[in-house]
C-alpha cells in the first residue's frame, strides 16, 4: 500500500492488555490545572522502568468539569490492578494535593474502584470531612492554602498498552517533522494517551537483551548506524526512524489513533522526506492485541486487527 508516496508496510503492531483510570484534575487557571497534569504524569513513560505509563489526554473547558474551573483529563494505566491502585494514590498525593487551587475528580464511573481521598484523606490528620452528593462521596482536606476537594474513589477499565508505528525517513529532522503532525492530530482522539516525551520515542526497544537481567534493548534492526552490522529493517535511503506508542482505554481507541497518526504522517509524504509506515511487534508472542497497518488505513480504524 502507498499513500502519498508513503509506503504502509504489511505488518502489525503488537499491544498488551493494561489497567487504567481517568482522573479530573482542576485549578483557579488553565496554567495550574496544566502544571498538575504535567507533574502528574511525569516520568511515567514505560511499566519497564516506571511502574506506570500515563499522559494529559485532554485539556478540559469550564463547563466540562465538576467544579466548573479550568481543567485536564489524565490517564494512568498499569500492568494490573493492584498495581494501578498503588500508583494513583502516590500521584495524587505528592502531585496534585500539593499543587495550588487543585481539586480532583473520578473519570471513570465503572469498573473495580481505585482509591483517591479513600487514602488521602489522613492527611487532613482528623480534620478531613466528608459529604454524600448524587451518592458520591467527597472529601475536604485542610491545607495551608485552603482545602483540597477530591472524589473518594474513581473507576477503572481494561486498556491497551503498547499500540505503535514507526516513522521511516530520509532524516532526523524529517523523521521527527512527520512524528510532530502525528502527535498533534492523534491529540483529537479521545481515550488514548502518548506517554513518551512531546508523544515520540526516539529509542524504541526490542525484547531482551545480551546482558543478563535487562528486559529490553536497542531496536538493532531498526538503528541506521547499525545497517550493516546486524539484519537490518531500513533501506539505505532511511536516515532516521521515530516511533509513537499509543495507550487506550479500549482497541477501538488505540486503532483510531493509529489510523489518524498515520494519516498526519502521510500528509507530510515522501516530498516530505517519509519513506515508509512500519509497526513494532514480536511474532504475536508479546501481547494479543494486534493492530494491522493497512487494514486500519483501508478498512476503518474500528474493523482492523483485532485480538490474537
Amino acid at each position: 500500500m502507498i499513500l502519498n508516496g508513503v509506503e504502509i508496510r504489511d505488518t502489525f503492531a503488537e499491544a498488551f492488555p493494561m489497567v487504567g483510570t481517568r482522573l479530573i484534575v482542576t485549578a483557579d487557571t488553565p496554567d495550574w490545572a496544566m502544571t498538575a497534569g504535567r507533574v502528574t504524569t511525569g516520568f511515567a513513560t514505560s511499566v519497564i522502568g516506571c511502574g506506570c505509563e500515563a499522559g494529559i489526554e485532554r485539556v478540559l473547558a469550564p463547563e466540562e468539569t465538576p467544579d466548573g474551573r479550568p481543567g485536564v483529563a489524565l490517564l494512568i494505566f498499569a500492568m494490573d490492578f493492584g498495581s494501578l491502585k498503588k500508583v494513583v494514590p502516590l500521584r495524587l498525593g505528592q502531585c496534585v494535593l500539593t499543587c495550588p487551587t487543585t481539586a480532583c475528580y473520578a473519570g471513570v464511573e465503572g469498573g473495580k474502584r481505585v482509591p483517591l481521598a479513600k487514602t488521602i484523606r489522613y492527611f487532613g490528620d482528623g480534620h478531613q470531612i466528608s459529604k454524600k452528593l448524587a451518592g458520591k462521596r467527597f472529601w475536604r482536606v485542610p491545607v495551608m492554602e485552603g482545602e483540597f476537594v477530591c472524589d473518594e474513589d474513581t473507576g477503572s477499565v481494561e486498556g491497551v498498552g503498547g499500540g505503535n508505528f514507526l516513522i521511516l525517513a530520509r532524516s532526523r529532522g524529517q523523521a521527527l517533522h512527520a512524528a510532530e503532525q502525528a502527535v498533534a492530530a492523534m491529540g483529537t482522539v479521545p481515550g488514548i494517551i502518548l506517554p513518551f516525551p512531546g508523544g515520540v520515542v526516539r529509542s524504541g526497544s526490542k525484547v531482551g537483551s545480551k546482558y543478563k537481567g535487562m528486559f529490553a534493548s536497542t531496536n538493532d534492526a531498526y538503528c541506521p548506524t547499525l545497517r550493516g552490522a546486524v539484519p537490518s529493517q531500513l533501506s539505505p535511503e532511511v536516515g532516521s526512524v521515530m516511533e509513537i506508542v499509543i495507550d487506550g482505554v479500549s482497541f477501538e481507541a488505540v486503532a483510531e489513533a493509529t489510523r489518524v497518526g498515520i494519516e498526519a504522517v502521510c500528509a507530510v509524504g515522501a516530498e516530505g522526506g517519509v519513506l515508509a509506515i512500519d509497526a513494532g511487534n514480536y511474532g504475536g508472542n508479546l501481547g494479543p492485541f494486534h493492530f494491522k497497518l493497512r487494514e486500519i488505513m483501508s478498512a476503518g480504524a474500528g474493523s482492523a486487527g483485532g485480538v490474537a
